[in-house]
């Protein structure tokens, strides 16, 4: 039966595959600039959006640990750490869909670049976080002691990715002010890929989490009738 009230709050769901569909095949057809990184450039497609997916989940996931220790509410930690679970999904693929980029275009997989070292360090800091919570044995401590680092390591990653490699003149990554190609000479047919790239691996970084969350729901719902 038709349902435009369900159609309405899930459109974004078939929104996403469809604008990922798109960016793999405009992504690989289209014509791209003439540039010091040849046919590489199309990296720009998947690479960038892994990260920003990987952005909009930590930022949940903050969200979602300020809510804890306002309300104290057990779904709140639930959600933060289910986003930041998803969030190193996605980082590890930036991090080897970049690694790719750089043996093709630097020759070796991994060099000493700000942007590289802040990614690095940022996905340490929340694989800790992940530590820290196998280390705290009390629920309601560990989720605590979880909202406090989640909220220290998201300023972290604030840092680490998007301000110190911004004000570093030493290094190769593609954007800089070095007058590297991926963004600044990007041109106006590579942008009518990159920007509904970005939008479709945001949203389906946030319909797996949606998934998550609803799964953790049906089992701490499923605990509870057994406790019953």
């Amino acid at each position: 039966m038709f349902n435009l009230k369900y159609i309405l709050r899930n459109f974004w769901k078939p929104l996403s595959i469809l604008l990922l569909v798109y960016a793999i095949v405009a992504g690989f057809s289209i014509s791209i600039p003439d540039t010091n990184i040849g046919d590489t450039l199309r990296n720009v497609f998947y690479h960038v959006g892994m990260w920003f997916a990987l952005l909009a989940l930590m930022t949940s996931s903050f969200i979602h640990s300020i809510r804890y220790l306002s309300k104290g509410q057990m779904i709140d930690d639930s959600k933060a750490n289910e986003g930041v679970l998803v969030g190193l999904f996605f980082g590890i693929l930036g991090i080897i869909t970049g690694m790719i980029w750089a043996t093709f275009t630097w020759g070796v997989p991994w060099t000493n670049d700000p942007h590289l070292n802040g990614a690095a360090v940022s996905l340490l800091v929340y694989f800790a976080y992940q530590v820290l919570r196998s280390a705290v044995p009390d629920a309601e401590k560990k989720a605590r002691v979880a909202a406090v680092y989640n909220i220290f390591a998201y300023i972290i990653l604030l840092v680490f990715v998007g301000i110190l490699p911004r004000l570093s003149t030493n290094t190769l990554h593609p954007g800089s002010a070095d007058g590297n190609p991926a963004f600044g000479d990007m041109d106006a047919q590579m942008r009518l890929v990159f920007y509904p790239a970005i939008l479709g691996w945001i949203l389906l970084a946030l319909w797996i989490l949606n998934l998550r969350n609803r799964a953790r729901k049906i089992e701490s719902d499923l605990q509870e009738k057994e406790m019953e």
